[in-house]
C-alpha cells in the first residue's frame, strides 16, 4: 500500500473519502480539497488515471471546447441530469484548471482539446499534482470491499476488511469499459447493494459485428466521407439484407418495413472495415444508440458510398464511367470510384442482386466480374446506383467491454440530486462519472462528463459538516 500527500487529517474538516483515482475521482478530489474537505482517494491499481492514459490514443481529448448548449446534443441519455454540473464547470473551466496546473493545452478539429504535448500523462500528472499541493492522501493497492450506510453514509470497509469512517463517500469507480484499466463494475455492486436502481449496461463507443461475411474482406480498408443510416430490423427483413450475404436473395424487396421505421442513427464521416464488421468513428458513435438488448434481431446499417452526389448525378457517372471503358469487366471499371477490393465486392453483391435468390453471392461471383460494362442496361445502371448510395449490412451486435471507450447505463441518475450529485436516499453518498447512466459521443464529451460531475460532487460534498 502506498500514499501520496503528507497532509494530516484536521478535526472539524469534513472527511471525504472518493472511491476511484480516475477522471471523476481526481477531479471530486481536488474540488473538495480545494473547498478545504479532508480527502483520501482509495485507488485498487497502482497509479492514478489509468483510462486515462490510453484516451485519444494516449493523446487525450480531455474535452470539447464548444458551448455549453452544443454539448448536450452529444449526450444521448439523460442530458438534463448535467446541465448544473456543466453549468457549474465546463469546458473552459477545464481548460484553465490544466493551463493553472502546468498543462498547456490546445484545441483542433471539432473543438476537440488536447494537452499541447500531446501525451496523456500530462492530463493526469496535472490533477495528481493538484491533489498533492492540497494534501489529498491518494492510496493505491487499496480497493473497497463495501460502503457503510443505511441513511447516512458511515465509511467504507477496505479489501483487507479494515474500515475508515468519514462523513462522506463520493462513488467514482467508472463503468465497465476496458477492464485492463481496472474497470471492475464494483460502483454498480455498491449501489445494488444499498438498494439503488442500476439500468441495463451494455458497451458503447464499440466497434459492430456484420452477420455478412463480405465485408471482413476489406479488412483495413478506411473509408472517408460516407455516410450510413441505421434502423432497428425484424424478421420480415430478413430477405432484405441477405441479398449481401453469403447466403443470397432477391433484393427488390429492399424497401419494406425498414424504410418505413425511424433511423435510430444517421450520420457522415469515417468508418473502417475490421475482421469482424465495422469500426471507425462514424460507426463509434453509432454504436452509442443501437440498444442490443432492445432490438434482439439487429439492425440495418444502408451505407452511402457516395452521398456528395444526387442520384440522377451518380448515375451519369457510371454512365460515363461504363463509356469510357465499355469492354472493362464491371470489377474494373468500378475502379475509379472505388478502392480496388471495394470495387471487387461492389460488383460481385450486385452479380448476386441480378441472380435468383437461390444463388449465392460466391456462386455468382464470377459471372459478376466478368461481366463487360457495357452489358449494363439503363435499369440495370440506375439499380447499381441505388446498391452504391444504400448498401444494407446487418448488424447483429456489437464487440464487447474490452473493446468499449465507455459504458452504456450505470447507477439511474433518478437516485441523485443533479444540483449536487449526492443520493436522495442515503445522506452523504455522491457519484460522478461514468458509473452514472451517462455517456456520450466521441469528441471529448465523456471526460468533460467525468470533470463536470466530479467536480459539482467534490464541492457539495465539501460543505461544512452539521453541527
Amino acid at each position: 500500500m502506498t500514499e501520496e500527500g503528507q497532509k494530516p487529517h484536521f478535526m472539524g474538516k469534513t472527511k471525504i473519502i472518493v472511491i476511484g483515482a480516475g477522471a471523476a475521482g481526481l477531479m471530486a478530489a481536488c474540488a473538495a480539497s480545494d473547498a478545504g474537505a479532508d480527502v483520501t482517494i482509495y485507488e485498487h491499481n497502482e497509479k492514478a488515471g489509468k483510462k486515462i492514459f490510453i484516451t485519444g490514443k494516449g493523446r487525450c481529448n480531455f474535452t470539447n471546447a464548444c458551448a455549453a448548449a452544443d454539448f448536450f446534443p452529444n449526450v444521448p441519455r439523460n442530458p438534463k441530469f448535467l446541465y448544473s454540473a456543466l453549468y457549474d464547470f465546463d469546458a473552459q473551466a477545464m481548460i484553465r484548471f490544466l493551463e493553472e496546473n502546468g498543462c498547456p493545452t490546445k484545441v483542433e478539429r471539432g473543438r476537440r482539446a488536447f494537452p499541447l504535448s500531446d501525451h496523456a500523462f500530462d492530463v493526469t500528472d496535472a490533477l495528481v499534482r493538484h491533489c498533492r499541493k492540497n494534501g489529498v492522501k491518494i492510496v493505491f493497492h487499496c480497493g473497497v470491499k463495501d460502503i457503510l450506510a443505511a441513511e447516512v453514509v458511515q465509511g467504507v470497509v477496505l479489501d483487507d476488511g479494515r474500515r475508515v469512517s468519514c462523513d462522506r463517500v463520493i462513488l467514482a469507480t467508472g463503468g465497465l469499459s476496458y477492464p485492463s484499466t481496472g474497470s471492475t463494475g464494483d460502483g454498480l455492486r455498491f449501489a445494488r447493494s444499498l438498494g439503488l436502481q442500476v439500468t441495463e449496461t451494455a458497451p458503447s463507443l464499440v466497434p459492430l459485428v456484420t452477420k455478412e461475411t463480405w465485408p471482413l474482406q476489406l479488412q483495413g480498408l478506411s473509408l472517408k466521407n460516407v455516410g450510413v443510416r441505421i434502423l432497428p430490423r425484424d424478421s420480415s427483413e430478413e430477405k432484405n439484407a441477405a441479398c449481401t450475404s453469403d447466403t443470397g436473395a432477391d433484393s427488390r424487396k429492399k424497401k419494406g418495413t425498414a424504410r418505413r421505421k425511424r433511423p435510430v442513427y444517421e450520420g457522415f464521416g469515417e468508418m473502417l472495415f475490421t475482421h469482424f464488421g465495422l469500426s471507425g468513428p462514424l460507426i463509434l458513435t453509432a454504436s452509442a444508440l443501437c440498444d442490443f438488448h432492445k432490438y434482439e434481431e439487429g439492425f440495418i446499417l444502408y451505407l452511402n458510398l457516395k452521398p456528395a452526389l444526387t442520384r440522377d448525378q451518380l448515375v451519369s457517372r457510371l454512365k460515363r464511367e461504363f463509356s469510357e471503358a465499355p469492354n472493362r469487366e464491371l470489377s474494373n471499371a468500378l475502379r475509379s470510384l472505388f478502392p480496388e477490393r471495394l470495387a471487387l465486392e461492389i460488383a460481385r453483391i450486385f452479380a448476386a442482386r441480378q441472380e435468383s435468390g437461390s444463388l449465392s453471392v460466391k456462386a455468382s461471383a464470377e459471372g459478376g466480374e466478368s461481366r463487360k460494362a457495357r452489358t449494363l442496361n439503363e435499369r440495370e445502371i440506375e439499380e447499381l446506383a441505388v446498391l452504391i448510395q444504400d448498401l444494407p449490412i446487418t448488424l447483429t451486435g456489437a464487440r464487447g467491454f474490452a473493446e468499449a471507450i465507455v459504458t452504456k447505463g450505470g447507477i439511474s441518475v433518478r437516485e441523485f440530486n443533479p444540483s449536487t450529485m449526492e443520493s436522495r436516499k442515503i445522506k452523504g453518498l455522491y457519484a460522478a462519472g461514468e458509473v452514472l447512466d451517462l455517456d456520450a459521443f466521441t469528441g471529448g464529451y465523456n471526460l468533460q462528463i467525468a470533470w463536470s460531475t466530479g467536480h459539482l460532487a467534490g464541492i457539495s460534498a465539501a460543505a461544512l459538516k452539521e453541527g
